[in-house]
């Protein structure tokens, strides 16, 4: 790290020559981190299970599937019965509401692309409606939220295969009735599972988040900050490849620190109100936001936003640096947990009646 740090310096002393205006380049990257709870429950609630009830028409095509098996909540243990929170989910009936016979006519072309005549096709098309939600509650009996999963007013359309001949089309949902119903009852309960499996994870789990950003980098090869800038992302992109949502940061803080300072040394060696000046501030005002963003450290990105601010070069960026920190800020005191890289171990979770609960720590 000392020895980064003092590259980086060596090429300070020249910056007082050539400073003309700056070019900047996009430095995409890729992060990694664990989202935390959009809603406030008990922390030593890690264990969940999920039980699911349809109607007696839909039980014959429910005895086929799983759909407890696809719900997934990040970072909580699944159990048989009995978790600190039950996710139970009701089945409504899949129903027609109405079928009607569509026609779809194909010009028909020679060699040239002159238009010969037409040709029809046709079809059947079959609205109908789902409806589906889930009730959850702790093992305590507390209702915790009831979520909508579909409801009938959304309309959906079923469209059977085409046919040349229209005597063909006519009939073809009520001959097929079964299969066809019981493949859009199973599409119908896959999705409503997986974004039930959403929403959960939304506001109770710690999903793993990986995305795609950028800071700037000096692409001028004439500015005297050339070289250090390439030296700094050199080490940057290294430490937040290495990233990732399971591994605490601190090691990665302490790693950063001579690119921090880099960044920090640019504002006192730029100080004119020229345009140079206030754009190599403005990329390091900008850099040191982002980093600190993924550093989870909400208080000293709003600090860079503030520069930002005063620097008076793109100062509208400060407003959703502001913004996206109050957000983590926010959640840091709501879930009581400031950091967004920890480990998860689900198979030491212990539910409410089993023995050795363990607490996750932050």
């Amino acid at each position: 790290m000392k020895n980064l740090y003092s590259g980086i310096l060596l090429l300070l002393p020249f910056a007082v020559c050539a400073q003309r205006n700056v070019d900047l380049d996009r430095y995409n990257f890729t992060v990694q981190y664990r989202s935390l709870p959009a809603l406030e429950v008990d922390s030593t609630y890690h264990t969940y299970n999920v039980e699911i009830e349809s109607t007696k028409l839909m039980q014959p095509l429910l005895s086929q599937m799983d759909p407890a098996k696809v719900v997934w909540l990040d970072g909580w243990r699944k159990l048989e019965s009995t978790g600190h929170i039950t996710i139970h989910v009701k089945l409504d009936d899949i129903l027609p509401e109405s079928v009607s016979e569509k026609e779809r006519v194909e010009n028909i072309t020679d060699k040239n692309g002159k238009i010969t005549g037409t040709r029809s096709f046709y079809y059947e098309e079959v609205v109908y409606t789902f409806a589906a939600t889930a009730s959850i509650d702790d093992y305590k009996g507390m209702h915790i939220m009831d979520v909508d999963l579909a409801n009938r007013n959304y309309k959906q359309t079923y469209r059977s295969p085409e046919f040349p001949v229209k005597a063909l089309a006519q009939g073809y949902f009520a001959i097929n009735a079964i299969s066809v119903t019981k493949n859009l009852y199973q599409n119908c309960v896959n999705r409503a599972m997986n974004y039930l499996s959403e929403r959960i994870t939304d506001n109770f789990g710690f999903k793993t988040v990986t995305v795609n950003d950028f800071m700037w980098i000096v692409d001028s090869k004439k500015d005297p900050e050339y070289s250090a800038h390439r030296l700094a992302f050199l080490k940057l992109g290294e430490i937040l490849f290495a990233m990732n949502a399971s591994t605490p940061i601190d090691e990665a803080k302490k790693q950063l620190k001579p690119v921090i300072d880099y960044f920090e040394s640019i504002k006192k060696i730029y100080t004119s109100s020229r345009k140079h000046d206030r754009k190599i501030r403005y990329a390091s005002y900008y850099n040191l936001a982002v980093l600190y963003y993924y550093l989870d450290d909400p208080q000293s990105m709003i600090n860079e936003a503030m520069g930002l601010e005063l620097n008076d070069y793109d100062a509208g960026d400060a407003r959703g640096f502001k913004q996206s920190a109050a957000r983590l800020k926010n959640i840091f005191e709501q879930t009581n947990i400031y950091t967004r890289h920890f480990p998860i171990d689900t198979s030491l979770f212990k539910g409410p009646f089993e023995k050795d609960a363990v607490t996750l720590t932050k």
